[in-house]
């Protein structure tokens, strides 16, 4: 991990070798690798995210444990992602402008009953897991959104999101496509199965649980958008 500068007011996060956008280069920076601690970064008050989906739920997390949720957070990245279009969050030149100028605003953060945010997707799938080529197997058991009964028995998969707004996620079984059917909005979705993966923005959990929540954290995250 390097870093340009010591601590600052706005710092930039650069995962994973990125670019840094021009409009963003005369800001303190520093780059990430893999397994690199960047809790020193969080003192900011401003925290820019350089990165996927995955590296933004880890600064969020990460921001969830320390109780740093005061620090606002930008993301930049390079197209569209699940993340942006969940909290309506700018992309491209467009975001590396909102990160120095634009005010932040309260949203809501989803977490898991691990202890990691939620930004774009999770999956609850068949305990075989989603290799590749190949579909999932079936999901057994039951579950619920808040109140609501979501499937009871077999289903493909269920897609949980944030939805950027109260009350805070919404969660839908797949079709056989892995296509969304009906979407059911709430606090919490909570799984019983037989057996199954969580997947948490693209990143497969290989250990299979028989319990699995998603939920809206206490304290919402400080988005800039």
């Amino acid at each position: 991990m390097t870093t340009t500068h010591g601590e600052q007011d706005l710092i930039v996060l650069c995962f994973h070798g990125r670019r840094i956008p021009r409009a963003l280069g005369s800001l303190p920076a520093l780059t990430v690798g893999e397994g690199d601690d960047f809790t020193p970064a969080l003192q900011a008050r401003r925290v820019v995210v350089i990165g996927t989906d995955a590296d933004l739920a880890a600064v969020l997390t990460k921001l969830m444990k320390t109780d740093r949720l005061a620090v606002e957070v930008a993301y930049v990245p390079r197209w569209r992602t699940a993340a942006t279009r969940a909290y309506g969050l700018p992309t491209g030149r467009r975001a590396a402008r909102a990160a120095r100028s634009r005010p932040a605003t309260r949203a809501p953060l989803i977490r898991d009953d691990s202890g990691r945010a939620l930004v774009g997707v999770g999956l609850w799938v068949g305990q075989t897991g989603p290799e590749k080529g190949t579909p999932p197997a079936q999901l057994h058991g039951e579950a619920v959104v808040d109140d609501e009964v979501l499937f009871d028995g077999e289903v493909t998969a269920v897609r949980i999101e944030p939805i950027g707004t109260q009350p805070g996620l919404r969660a839908s079984v797949l079709s056989p496509r892995m296509r969304p059917r009906r979407w059911v909005v709430g606090r919490a979705a909570q799984l019983g199965t037989t057996g199954a993966f969580v997947v948490r923005d693209g990143d497969l959990n290989t250990r299979t649980v028989r319990r699995s929540t998603f939920y809206r954290h206490t304290e919402g995250w400080l988005a800039v958008r």
